[in-house]
């Protein structure tokens, strides 16, 4: 009897703050939306970028008004790639650095499933990374990587996101 009114008073406390979750998340939306009201909707035209995605992105980078290269944004991000070596005998394998906040590399990890489908850019990379044997998990944190590239882009250029800009840029 003891464990069933626990049970059912974790359960309630649970639901309790996913409710509150919930406010938070749509008090932030609506506070995006009255200061980068722009940023936000140009950042989901990204094929993989959704809201939450485009919140946190915004809130933690600040709008990514402190930052001059989408490298910078992915090493704050922990999402930049660190060699292991020790000497000249060790070499590690490569892996991200995980420095940044792990909120948002998750949100940008579980989009770039999405986009590795419907952002064709991402699609592409993805499928050249898997076609010479290298992990799906390395493939979609490349892809997460440039869905970071895509945005920091379209935040600096002031533009939406447009599949057919870089067959313009390579003249097809």
């Amino acid at each position: 009897c003891k464990e069933t009114t626990a049970f059912k008073s974790i359960k309630q406390s649970v639901k309790s703050l996913n409710r509150q979750i919930e406010r938070l998340e749509e008090s932030m939306e609506q506070k995006i939306e009255e200061h980068e009201p722009e940023l936000y909707h140009r950042l989901k035209t990204i094929p993989g970028i959704g809201v939450k995605t485009a919140v946190f992105l915004i809130v933690i980078t600040n709008g990514f008004k402190q930052f001059e290269s989408s490298k910078q944004v992915s090493s704050y991000l922990g999402l930049s790639p660190s060699v292991r070596t020790s000497g000249s005998s060790v070499r590690g394998q490569s892996r991200i650095t995980k420095s940044g906040n792990s909120h948002i590399r998750n949100l940008l990890f579980l989009s770039s499933f999405t986009a590795s489908k419907y952002n064709p850019a991402c699609k592409s990379l993805y499928e050249r990374i898997t076609q010479k044997g290298k992990s799906k998990k390395l493939a979609l944190i490349a892809v997460a990587n440039k869905l970071l590239k895509q945005a920091f882009a379209i935040a600096k250029s002031g533009k939406s996101y447009d599949a057919e800009y870089i067959s313009v840029l390579r003249g097809h």
